[in-house]
């Protein structure tokens, strides 16, 4: 079995050795990708599914901690439609060593991302990493590093990125054709029931417990810290802010064309329910950023906002948008997801595939954009044409994205606003915030300082 000291000096020499152009995915007959999907439950049918769709993509491998659910997601997606069985993995580390595969998509729960994408990427794989890429401020700044190092393709899984729907958003923006944009707004309200209480339970046959807690502290078995209730964990998932709510955040950053924030102040809690959920279902959190070219404070403003029970509905487009590419929800009965810009000639309304202005001060319907891609398939494209210098610019902006969250979930169990230096990316003179940019690790899952 593979060691962290194994992936480090396997890294080493594929930074040193892994010129662009001479990987298998070039060298292979048509051009053929050999994928691993990492993590299958959940997302992680949704990932199988998309590159299985794909020309000249074979799903070659399949690695998750959970042994039980081989059999069902293979002959689903790949034994009744002809397709040939995935060979299969427990852990990660072996799954590496095969030098049949050329990327890996890491769907693993959020405390995973970072390290799996680092090691894979060490490894000499490109890499597709589920949102948030990262589990806390520190790692996104080492993945950031690793994709920088090594002539390896990493895209970020912020879906909305890839759509023409976003892009055109964004150039609209730029354009001043909203005026001065001095405010974006992200809405995270999914209707989401009580978790209740489970008491600690033997860990299932055919899980691997101690691979699926990895760097996270050591803990009983609980199935409210499993499958997908992990979100609402901390020691795994980063709340609904960090879980639906990462794509509506980095268009909002996007859109407002800006980066990390000079001030955070975030308030909620998790009301209602008295059940094992730790994160808030009720959050506000508001940055501020410096705007030397506005008016007035010279500042913009970026709100963001989860609900998790009824509510009023905020982002209204011409269409009502019921799911986005790869499947995961947008707007729709219960649920209004999406983001809004205000600038000095009016606003905007987007959810995933539609926007649409609304201009001047009778707010009369305006210009409108919409459309949506594939962003399995952008990954695929970069690997055969893309360039790592500036494919993997999408990893960095999923920092810039994912750090927004992190800092905003800092504020919000710190109980008090905070200020940040962008520069230093630090809280100036604040030990106790600095210490939540990290955490302690758990041997032999550390996210490496030096990748």
């Amino acid at each position: 079995m593979l060691t962290r000291r194994d992936f480090i000096g396997r890294g080493a020499l594929a930074a040193g050795t892994l010129l662009w152009g001479t990987h298998r995915a070039w060298a292979g007959a048509n051009n053929r990708v050999r994928l691993a999907v990492i993590g299958i439950h959940g997302m992680g049918q949704s990932h199988i599914r998309a590159f299985n769709e794909l020309p000249d993509v074979e799903v070659a491998a399949l690695c998750d901690i959970d042994e039980n659910l081989f059999e069902e997601v293979i002959a689903k997606y790949f034994t009744k439609k002809g397709l040939k069985r995935p060979k299969t993995y427990t852990d990660i580390r072996k799954l590496l060593e095969d030098k049949d595969i050329d990327a890996v998509s890491v769907v693993t729960p959020n405390h995973w991302h970072t390290l799996a994408a680092i090691w894979s990427i060490q490894a000499g794989k490109h890499v597709t990493v589920e949102k948030p890429c990262c589990y806390n401020f520190f790692e996104g700044r080492k993945l950031v590093e690793a994709s920088k190092k090594y002539r390896v393709i990493v895209q970020d899984g912020a879906e909305q990125r890839s759509n023409p729907c976003s892009q055109t958003m964004a150039e609209f923006l730029k354009n001043g054709e909203l005026g001065e944009v001095y405010m974006a707004k992200g809405t995270c309200y999914k209707w989401r029931k009580t978790i209740e209480h489970f008491d600690d339970e033997p860990v299932p046959k055919g899980v691997h417990y101690d691979l699926w807690q990895g760097p996270a502290p050591e803990r009983p078995f609980n199935r409210n810290r499993f499958h997908y209730n992990w979100h609402w964990n901390w020691d795994y998932g980063n709340g609904d802010m960090g879980n639906q709510g990462v794509h509506e955040m980095d268009v909002a950053r996007w859109g407002l064309g800006v980066t990390l924030p000079t001030k955070v102040c975030a308030m909620g809690g998790h009301v209602m329910f008295n059940d094992d959920q730790q994160t808030p279902n009720i959050l506000m959190a508001i940055f501020e950023f410096p705007n030397p070219d506005g008016g007035g404070d010279k500042k913009k403003i970026l709100q963001f906002e989860v609900r998790h029970w009824i509510s009023n509905s905020e982002i209204m487009t011409k269409t009502e948008t019921k799911t986005g590419a790869g499947g995961y929800m947008a707007t729709s009965a219960g649920n209004s997801v999406g983001n809004l810009f205000y600038g000095s000639k009016g606003y905007m309304a987007k959810t995933v595939s539609e926007w649409q202005t609304y201009m001047g001060e009778k707010r009369e319907p305006g210009p409108s954009g919409s459309g949506s891609a594939n962003h399995y398939a952008n990954f695929i494209k970069g690997i055969r044409e893309g360039d790592p210098s500036t494919f993997n610019v999408s990893i960095e902006n999923g920092f810039y994205s994912c750090a927004l969250i992190h800092l905003g979930n800092i504020s919000y169990r710190l109980g008090r606003s905070l200020e940040f230096d962008p520069a230093t990316q630090t809280f100036p003179h604040d030990e106790e915030a600095n210490r939540m940019l990290t955490r302690q690790y758990r041997a032999p899952f550390i996210v490496p300082e030096k990748v």
